[in-house]
């Protein structure tokens, strides 16, 4: 459970890259809401201080109860749907005597399920049985998680996923197949989403669809990502500078609903301008590529999934947040890693490079 390890061998540039982007992130969301600023200090130390505990503890030995970790990811997100807290439409929250969002944990979890599950299954990752009974496990958990509902984190753990058995060796002529039937399927699919009469998928994220093709003609529903791009053009090269009291500031004229959660680029474009925006993607970039460095060289295959799984999951994540913020995507809601406000979301991901780190102490010797 516990090991002896090196002191060189510790990664403590990725903890860097880490807390130097939370504490960018506590600034920004200090000066989108100061009432915020405070409990996401203490999540930070929180966090920083589970992130060095979990780099101690053998993740391969953790990793022994993957079928327990598994089965408790299950039962977090059943009991969302039934003892949850309901949240502006989505039930995605419980309270015991503090509130916590389960989906950002079962991120991690499912993260960890999957890297023994395909390490155990390493010779067997091209078989029908085995492909067939993963897309079956990570189905149940995809189909509680859009239950919630949570498009975003559906999307976001589907993509992890793919990463991951990708990594555990899937064959070339598999991934060739799979595409050659996935493709014109998700052509119908989605020809299908876009009829009104349809019921797959919630009218207000149809309605979020539509608003994003033709703003114009959905303007109630557009407004905050329009607003969005508004503020990170507004802020130039520069930016206006935290805790601004422009009156052209769109976060000073609350345009932006709840903007230190989902749309925290919007304000850290408004306020650090398009260098702070490029601080911001530059450092998710160099913690996801620290993650691959670091799985580029674990002693055993699990660990190369945890560092694929974590890197991905930091690349996906951050790529969706932005992509909405600035347009690029359909209005979602999904946190910025390390950045947004979001205690769960931000001890969660701590967790998860806590992983990382104790991957890197148990590398391969050349």
């Amino acid at each position: 459970m516990l090991r002896q390890y090196k002191l060189s061998d510790y990664r403590f540039r990725l903890i860097l890259w880490v807390i130097v982007l939370a504490v960018l992130g506590i600034l920004i969301i200090g000066s989108a809401d100061n009432d915020y600023q405070s409990r996401q200090i203490g999540g930070l130390i929180i966090g920083v201080v589970v992130m060095i505990l979990v780099s101690l503890f053998d993740y391969t030995w953790i990793l022994n109860f993957y079928w327990i970790i598994y089965l408790a990811s299950t039962a977090l997100l059943a009991a969302v749907l039934l003892f949850g807290k309901n949240v502006n439409g989505a039930t995605r929250w419980i309270n015991i005597g503090f509130q916590f969002q389960p989906s950002d944990i079962v991120k991690i979890m499912l993260i960890m399920f999957f890297a023994k599950f395909f390490e155990v299954r390493e010779d067997k990752v091209n078989r029908f049985k085995t492909i067939i009974f993963s897309l079956v496990l990570i189905g149940i958990q995809l189909l509680l998680i859009y239950k919630e509902p949570d498009l975003s984190t559906t999307i976001v753990l589907a993509l992890v996923f793919c990463v991951i058995i990708f990594m555990a060796g899937l064959s070339y002529k598999v991934i060739a197949g799979i595409l050659a039937v996935c493709i014109p399927v998700a052509v119908i699919f989605i020809s299908i989403l876009m009829q009104p009469d349809q019921t797959i998928i919630e009218s207000y994220q149809l309605t979020r669809v539509y608003a994003w093709l033709r703003p114009e003609e959905y303007p109630q529903e557009s407004y905050q990502q329009e607003n969005s791009k508004k503020a990170i053009g507004s802020g130039q090269l520069y930016g206006k500078g935290l805790n601004n009291d422009d009156v052209s500031s769109v976060k000073n004229g609350n345009f932006i609903p709840e903007p230190q959660t989902d749309f925290i680029f919007a304000v850290a474009g408004e306020e650090l301008g398009f260098i702070g925006c490029c601080v911001i993607i530059l450092l998710e970039f160099l913690i996801a590529l620290e993650c691959l460095m670091i799985g580029r060289r674990a002693k055993v295959l699990s660990g190369t999934l945890i560092c694929s799984g974590m890197a991905s999951l930091i690349f996906f994540q951050s790529f969706v947040n932005i992509s909405v913020a600035t347009g690029l995507l359909p209005n979602t809601g999904i946190t910025l890693p390390f950045v947004s406000y979001g205690l769960t979301s931000l001890v969660s991901f701590c967790i998860g490079i806590g992983l990382v780190l104790n991957v890197g102490l148990q590398t391969r010797k050349y």
